[in-house]
């Protein structure tokens, strides 16, 4: 445990005082206190009260629910720390928003990927810690140092304790192919690919052609990072159960809605991790806390220690 030190400090912003309350407590930090209000104009007004000259500073936002409130109450926040004389402020992002727009796929379109991490730098962050990104690539869009934690120890972890055998990992698209093939080598298990096709991409509607793989008799694990509406989920559990499946359970990081993906009772369960707040109490989704995960990533940044080492087996 990180005993309360003087030189530095831990704030949250409003997204997610749950698991800011989460981290604390494992580090045996107090947080700091922060003044957030909100002017009758919308406006968003911050007063740190603590004094943070010299100080290293750890604050935790998630850009979700709200993102575009979220981002700009963190760039506030941000900005305040810088202009009290703060050492360093590291930002832990358990969910960085706006990842998926990571790229022109389409004519005059923005980058906003590229965008939030320009203005995190112009604010005055000088290190990220965030959660299974979209896209690794996004560490490039940054000139400071980015650490991508992984939620998939903690999945497996879960998994072992259900005690399933017969196991075959399932990637929803081609796109999450690459994290299921992790999932596989740590479960040692198979794996299968499910081809997805958008009908309509802004309606969130799939239409599923194929199954690359075999999921007969088996248990099925579907991972992927982000699951928006749950249509791409209910999709792939669907072709599980058509396919023979024994069971089906997902594993996603970043889950803002399973109302969809439950429907029908095509899955026997799906895992969350808390980087998100949840909007719905639903019955058949488990939550596994990410709190310890990046409360190990702060001891070692202040131990001057390796974070790629937490996902070393």
């Amino acid at each position: 445990m990180v005993e309360r030190d003087a030189a530095w400090l831990f704030f949250s912003g409003s997204s997610h005082p749950a698991l800011a309350a989460e981290i604390t407590r494992f580090l045996g930090q107090t947080q700091g206190k922060i003044a957030i209000e909100r002017f009758p104009d919308g406006e968003i007004g911050i007063q740190i009260l603590e004094n943070v000259r010299g100080k290293d500073i750890f604050l935790l936002q998630s850009i979700a629910r709200r993102p575009n409130h979220y981002l700009m109450e963190l760039l506030i926040i941000v900005d305040a720390l810088k202009r009290a004389s703060a050492k360093s402020i590291s930002v832990l992002l358990p969910y960085y928003g706006y990842a998926r727009q990571d790229r022109k796929n389409k004519g005059r379109t923005p980058i906003t990927a590229k965008l939030v991490a320009d203005l995190l730098e112009k604010a005055g962050v000088t290190r990220v810690l965030t959660l299974d990104l979209h896209t690794e690539q996004i560490q490039g869009f940054f000139d400071i140092p980015v650490d991508n934690l992984y939620a998939r120890p903690l999945f497996v972890h879960a998994i072992w304790e259900m005690g399933l055998q017969d196991i075959v990992v399932v990637s929803p698209d081609v796109g999450s192919n690459k994290l299921a093939r992790r999932f596989a080598e740590d479960l040692k298990a198979d794996i299968a690919i499910v081809d997805k096709r958008r009908i309509d991409e802004s309606a969130g509607k799939v239409e599923v052609s194929a199954l690359i793989g075999d999921v007969k008799g088996k248990n099925a694990l579907i991972v992927d990072d982000i699951c928006s509406t749950g249509s791409t989920l209910a999709a792939a559990a669907k072709v599980c159960r058509r396919e023979g499946a024994k069971s089906v359970y997902a594993f996603i990081t970043h889950g803002f809605s399973a109302a969809r993906a439950l429907e029908g009772d095509v899955l026997d369960g799906v895992y969350f991790t808390d980087s998100i707040p949840p909007m719905e109490k639903l019955e058949g989704v488990k939550t596994v806390s990410v709190a310890s995960l990046f409360g190990q990533a702060v001891q070692r940044l202040l131990a001057a220690e390796s974070i790629s080492s937490l996902f070393k087996s």
